[in-house]
């Protein structure tokens, strides 16, 4: 990540989609921005439900990792995503963006929205997320 806030190519869904996740942004809402082509879109020449549901748990999370640190990087679990597809996306740029509107210290309630650059909204999502504690973050990956 840049002193911008600007994380790409992090994680594998990342490099395979595309899309950039920016943690930097005063107000504490990330935003996972992508430019829409051929490979994001379903047999109907739109954007598929499966990466808008992507780009949105992406920007929710982040969101909720900003309230921890800066980085963005503070690891969050998805533990519910509620997704309402309002309209297509054709082509052109969409971002996603998150906002805390509940929660304590281990669980967050996060709701997001995906936009097109024209302004229409693509969907939204409401979601619940919950803090990985750092005991676990240290655990070896073949631990129980």
């Amino acid at each position: 990540m840049s002193d911008s806030g600007i994380i790409q190519g992090e994680t594998g869904a990342q490099r395979m989609v595309g899309y950039v996740l920016d943690v930097g942004q005063p107000d504490r809402r990330a935003r996972c921005r992508l430019v829409l082509d051929e490979r994001h879109t379903n047999r109907h020449g739109v954007l598929h439900g499966g990466i808008a549901g992507m780009l949105l748990d992406s920007a929710a999370g982040a969101t909720a990792s900003l309230t921890v640190d800066d980085s963005g990087r503070q690891p969050f679990l998805t533990v519910s995503l509620n997704i309402d597809f309002v309209g297509p996306a054709r082509h052109g740029g969409v971002t996603a963006a998150g906002r805390v509107v509940g929660g304590g210290r281990s669980l967050l309630f996060v709701s997001a929205e995906l936009v097109h650059d024209d302004g229409t909204l693509i969907a939204t999502a409401s979601g619940i997320f919950k803090r990985v504690p750092a005991a676990a973050q240290s655990r070896p990956k073949d631990s129980p």
